[in-house]
């Protein structure tokens, strides 16, 4: 298989003004690379619009993956699964589970990202909550296999059969 392309998008208002550095976008592109992957970004941006406009041009260019930080939680300016929703043909909400119980075996505060994961096309965009450790858990369930699989999926390739009683697609 070649390597999947993957793209970094950073929706975070403060970081786009250059108030701040953004910190976890990095911390992405750089656990992606080590997958093997090749990486895009980060794209800094503001939530909102400019989110669903980095999510169509990283579609339009091919990549396999996209995966944001930032914008999932409850103020009236996180718009990030919004505009990811816009963006999508379908959901895929294993993967945001699976974000979601990681967090929660660290903190509380996992349980208010809204983020949602889904296909447009045949890339898959997953959207993290925009902390250092939402990165790090986000990508301790974005391992090298699943992603693998599913871009595989994605351009209709067969998998292996599971024929142990497991639940693989």
């Amino acid at each position: 298989m070649a390597a999947v392309k993957a793209v970094v998008v950073v929706a975070s208002n403060r970081a786009a003004d250059g108030v701040y550095e953004d910190t976890s976008g990095p911390i992405l592109v750089e656990g992606l690379a080590a997958h093997g992957f090749t990486v895009t970004g980060p794209v800094v941006v503001h939530d909102g619009e400019e989110v669903a406009a980095a999510l169509r041009d990283a579609v339009e260019s091919g990549a396999d993956l996209v995966v944001t930080s930032g914008g999932t939680g409850l103020t009236s300016k996180d718009l990030t699964p919004e505009m990811t929703s816009g963006v999508v043909d379908y959901e895929v909400p294993g993967i945001a589970e699976a974000i979601r119980a990681a967090g929660l075996a660290k903190t509380p505060h996992a349980a208010l990202s809204r983020g949602i994961a889904g296909v447009a096309g045949r890339t898959l965009i997953v959207n993290l909550a925009g902390s250092r450790g939402a990165a790090k858990d986000g990508l301790a369930v974005l391992t090298a296999a699943l992603i693998e699989h599913a871009v595989a999926q994605l351009h209709d390739g067969d998998h292996e059969r599971d024929d142990t009683g497991g639940g693989n697609p």
